[in-house]
């Protein structure tokens, strides 16, 4: 592998790690704090893909379609919190288990009958399909705006949850939930507001992914189990973990998915190279992750109770 290709492929790694992170962020905030599993939380990046791509097929303008996603996410999170899992968060984690896979379906369904079953395209921006100059290199400008989103994001989460008023009573309500409600807070309105919080930032996954993926039916599970493995990664309900961990889960996928069947090219017969490094590669991070738990079965940056 050339220099310039390693370059390259860290690059798209560090954007599939941002795509990663905006997913996990909301993810291992209801996690973590809520101790809600929320297995719909990949149908949520999959409506917000479609919604993208409706407003921004009728509109012409991506600027609109960026805009629209969070007031359309929020009440579509917050509507889906007050219907269907509002009591469940006193449960067993098996019944938040089986009414969020029966809200799956219920969503590829509802999106099947809205937008049909064939992809719904979602073309870059005219102004972004360019490229931008990155160490020398021509990176294409749309996946680098994914990259800027993303870190952007990942800042104004650092920020709500450890400088603001209502990040501390967030904190404060994931291990004090009866005092916080006690001292006057509306808990179960904070819990509301998390939850909507985690449909906006899938929503915007959604957005950002939507002109170089499909957009389609059942497009969230796939990525809800990369999520999954970063929360993991990560330590449940930190959101530096969470970012630390995409960022490694996505370079690592992506460089090890062209450099390993090259890599093992030099040491064995290339048609079996070809056929075993496709298949190693697509395991890389699942052993990173046993790795890390190994080490550090709570993550790496696991949040601290008490």
């Amino acid at each position: 592998m050339s220099l310039t290709l390693f370059i390259m492929q860290c690059l798209n790694g560090l954007q599939l790690g941002v795509l990663l992170f905006l997913m996990a962020a909301g993810l291992t905030l209801v996690f973590g704090i809520m101790n809600f599993v929320n297995l719909a939380h990949g149908s949520l990046y999959m409506m917000g893909a479609f919604i993208a791509a409706t407003v921004y097929n009728h509109t012409g303008s991506f600027a609109l379609a960026a805009l629209a996603i969070v007031p359309a996410m929020l009440v579509l999170g917050l509507i889906v919190e007050f219907v269907a899992l509002k009591t469940l968060y006193d449960r067993d984690h098996l019944d938040q288990v089986l009414a969020t896979f029966g809200l799956i379906l219920f969503f590829n369904e509802l999106a099947r009958m809205i937008w049909g079953p064939s992809p719904y395209y979602m073309e870059v921006p005219e102004w972004l399909s360019g490229t931008v100059s990155l160490f020398g290199l021509d990176y294409p400008a749309y996946r680098f705006l994914i990259i800027v989103v993303g870190l952007a994001v990942a800042l104004g989460c650092y920020l709500l949850i450890h400088r603001t008023r209502i990040g501390m009573l967030i904190r404060a309500g994931s291990t004090h939930r009866q005092m916080v409600g006690a001292l006057g807070v509306n808990i179960v309105l904070l819990n509301s507001l998390l939850f909507g919080l985690g449909a906006i930032l899938a929503g915007i996954a959604g957005l950002m992914a939507g002109p170089i993926l499909s957009v389609q039916p059942g497009m969230g599970e796939p990525i809800l189990i990369l999520t999954m493995v970063v929360i993991v990664i990560g330590g449940i309900g930190s959101v530096r973990g969470a970012f630390l961990a995409a960022l490694i889960v996505g370079v690592v996928d992506t460089v090890g998915r062209t450099a390993l069947p090259t890599l093992l090219r030099s040491l064995m017969e290339r048609s079996t190279a070809d056929t075993a490094g496709p298949a190693l590669a697509s395991m890389l991070i699942y052993l990173v992750m046993a790795a890390v738990l190994a080490v550090r079965p709570q993550g790496l940056f696991p949040v601290k109770h008490g």
